[in-house]
């Protein structure tokens, strides 16, 4: 089977289905590779490329073929629109030229925002004579509004009869989240080609050797209660609920809570930390994926939170599949499916959306949980981790999507 992965993200941008493709080919599968520039997430493309022109190159065994688009630039509403729509129109018009001698069994969508990358998936599925596989991340148009991205109804009207056209001219849908389906479903107008497929997670085995800021940081986590967020610090993370909540936990002295990454809220943050002067919240900045094991698994407990707007009960955060994984008690500001499987598993404590005095009292509950009780709680999450979302039960449950079987996986049970 030959397989054409189109997603405007691939290595070296740290996205999860860099690690699937090489679990994929693990399987049999061939796969080639149509993607952009890399330029996530700092906005440039990166020293080893230019933003124009075509390039050919080869990783771990994979041909990549990437095409001109704009970088996404920094808190730039209008760059990102043209980086969108630059891939969009990049991957459709050089697609048939770039890929003319080529034949594949599947064209395979993988579509963290913007869904519109799928766009030229339907045209080279067309001329390949493929079927075309869309595997759904976010929700269009309703991540748009949520995030504040767009307000204008009419517009959020196109946007829904684009995805409408997507979903209709698609194979077979995935979704990341089970309650995802009912809204693709409704737009597909077809239930049946719709199947929950949760997230890869990312390659988590730790480096041989680490990095000393790493270890020093690893060091400084482990060293008291240490609350660990890893990840985007965007608008839609719930920060501004958190920073709230570190104020009220101040009389904790051993209690830090820090947040690794960078986003479009790093400014605000160092802003509030001065403004309340916060000793008890740090911001190491952003690590390498492979830098995550060895911090993640020294943290007391893991922290992951979304708003409380509709279109993020639909959601399955990507890091807590990771944070299960990696075997800790997890706190999570979260409503709808992410609570629900952090119910199921029995790795944690809920605290209510966009409050945070609910959270500093989540928070206070599991520091003076004993420390039996938490790795209690970490092993049962690594323990539903490996029942739903072990990398190799998705990988095969993938195979047979990608192929047009019926699967019969329990990581792809329709609920």
């Amino acid at each position: 089977m030959h397989v054409l992965l189109l997603t405007q993200y691939y290595w070296p941008e740290t996205f999860p289905i860099t690690a699937e493709v090489a679990r994929l080919r693990a399987e049999g599968a061939k796969v080639t590779v149509l993607t952009g520039k890399p330029n996530y997430p700092d906005g440039q493309v990166f020293d080893e490329y230019k933003a124009w022109g075509v390039q050919r190159e080869w990783h771990d065994g994979v041909e990549i073929f990437r095409v001109p688009l704009v970088p996404r630039g920094q808190n730039s509403g209008v760059r990102l629109a043209l980086n969108y729509i630059s891939f969009v129109l990049s991957a459709g018009l050089l697609a048939p030229l770039l890929l003319r001698r080529q034949r594949f069994n599947t064209v395979f969508v993988y579509a963290p925002s913007p869904i519109l990358q799928a766009l030229p998936g339907i045209l080279i599925a067309r001329l390949k004579q493929a079927k075309l596989v869309l595997w759904v991340q976010d929700l269009w148009p309703e991540s748009l509004s949520a995030t504040g991205a767009v307000t204008d109804r009419r517009i959020l009207a196109v946007v829904a009869s684009v995805v409408r056209y997507i979903y209709r001219h698609s194979d077979r849908i995935l979704v990341q989240s089970r309650a995802f389906r009912q809204p693709v479903s409704a737009l597909a107008n077809d239930r049946s080609k719709v199947h929950y497929l949760p997230n890869p997670t990312p390659d988590l085995t730790p480096p041989d050797q680490v990095a000393q800021d790493v270890a020093l940081l690893a060091d400084d986590i482990g060293s008291g209660f240490s609350i660990v967020f890893a990840g985007n610090l965007g608008r839609a993370q719930a920060l501004d609920v958190v920073m709230d909540a570190a104020r009220e936990l101040e009389d904790l002295a051993s209690l830090r809570i820090f947040l690794i990454g960078s986003g479009s809220m790093d400014t605000w943050l160092h802003e509030q930390i001065a403004r309340y002067q916060l000793t008890n919240v740090v911001l190491p900045g952003r690590f390498p994926a492979d830098a995550m094991p060895p911090l993640l698994s020294k943290a007391a407990t893991l922290l992951v939170s979304l708003r409380g707007d509709e279109i993020f009960t639909y959601t399955v955060p990507s890091k807590l599949q990771t944070y299960l994984a990696i075997g800790r008690p997890i706190v999570a500001v979260l409503d709808g499916e992410g609570a629900a499987i952090l119910t199921e598993a029995g790795a944690g404590f809920i605290s209510p959306t966009d409050d945070p005095t609910a959270l500093a009292s989540t928070i206070r509950k599991m520091y003076e949980t004993s420390e039996k009780e938490r790795a209690d709680m970490g092993a049962a999450g690594r323990a539903y981790f490996e029942a739903e979302f072990a990398p190799e039960l998705i990988t095969k449950a993938l195979m047979q999507h990608l192929l047009d079987e019926p699967v019969a996986q329990r990581a792809t049970t329709e609920i």
